[in-house]
């Protein structure tokens, strides 16, 4: 199992890793989902977030979550061709977790410095940010 440390870690770019170990039928545990970041303007960030989730039929869709594991889950989501076989077995093997649970302490846990927020100079917002612009309360 492959244990990765989202704290200061690019969405999108932590999503093409996670994609791959995936499909290569690793399991990987993501930890600090709330503290993993989307480079862009903040007002630019939460528009595209609420106007995905105004768009559609309220019974149809597009869902995405409140919950910043389950929101940072769907999002790797779209990365994978989970409408097939593979990409399901895939997605199975995703876990995300708010914060470091008790199991994971004293464990190896990866983090990647390539794509850590601090080597860019542009702006950034936390993924609990965009979940309580979508309404999340708790935390």
């Amino acid at each position: 199992m492959i244990i990765i440390d989202a704290k200061d870690l690019i969405v999108g770019r932590l999503g093409t890793k996670v994609a791959k170990q995936l499909l290569l039928k690793e399991e990987i545990a993501i930890l600090n989902c709330e503290k993993a970041v989307f480079t862009g303007k903040k007002e630019v960030v939460f528009k595209k977030y609420d106007e995905a989730r105004k768009r559609g039929a309220p019974l149809k869709g597009p869902f995405n979550s409140k919950r910043p594991d389950f929101f940072l889950r769907r999002v790797f989501r779209g990365m994978l061709p989970y409408k097939t076989g593979r990409g399901e077995e895939a997605f199975a093997n995703l876990k995300c977790y708010v914060g470091i649970p008790k199991e994971f302490e004293g464990k190896t846990i990866i983090t990647y410095d390539d794509i850590n927020k601090n080597k860019k100079s542009v702006p950034v917002v936390s993924v609990l940010e965009v979940c309580k612009a979508l309404g999340f309360e708790k935390m």
